[in-house]
């Protein structure tokens, strides 16, 4: 089952549940799929392919993120709470999350395959590494480990 017909499937039992978060949160899923599908009409694309259903969930499980942190520094802690709901609900449909461990060894063995020594050689290691853990890490723990591999 390809994602835009498990989050069809998902928007039913939520109608039926009256669970308005997870309503509200899938749907908006199937808005950034329908929307991201039109962008690709002109290229010849009709559909998403999985690698960018992973990269669109992704981004919208960053957004959240993001406002997460904007919202509790802001001491709105009742819509930081919301968010939180939504990017659990999104994560549900992200693949599992690596470990940190995992993570860890995944960036020593990019660090020693690519002969980075310092910080100039960031974009060596971060390049590599974004494209392995795409959607199986968050982009800021990859990049903080990095930069303290290289420091």
């Amino acid at each position: 089952m390809s994602l835009k017909e498990q989050i069809g499937e998902d928007i039913k039992t939520a109608m039926k549940a009256k669970d308005k978060i997870r309503l509200q949160t899938v749907r908006g899923i199937k808005k950034a799929i329908l929307d991201k599908e039109v962008e690709l009409r002109p290229k010849g694309q009709d559909s998403l392919t999985p690698e960018q259903e992973i990269e669109l969930l992704s981004q919208q499980a960053k957004q959240r993120r993001d406002s997460i942190e904007q919202f509790t520094n802001a001491g709105r802690d009742d819509l930081a709470d919301k968010e939180k709901q939504e990017l659990a609900i999104i994560e549900t449909y992200l693949p599992e999350q690596v470990s940190d461990s995992e993570v860890e060894s995944i960036i020593d063995q990019i660090i020693a395959d690519s002969g980075a020594s310092s910080l100039k050689d960031l974009g060596k290691v971060m390049g590599p590494a974004m494209k392995q853990l795409k959607g199986k890490a968050d982009g800021k723990k990859i990049q903080e480990l990095v930069k303290n591999k290289l420091a």
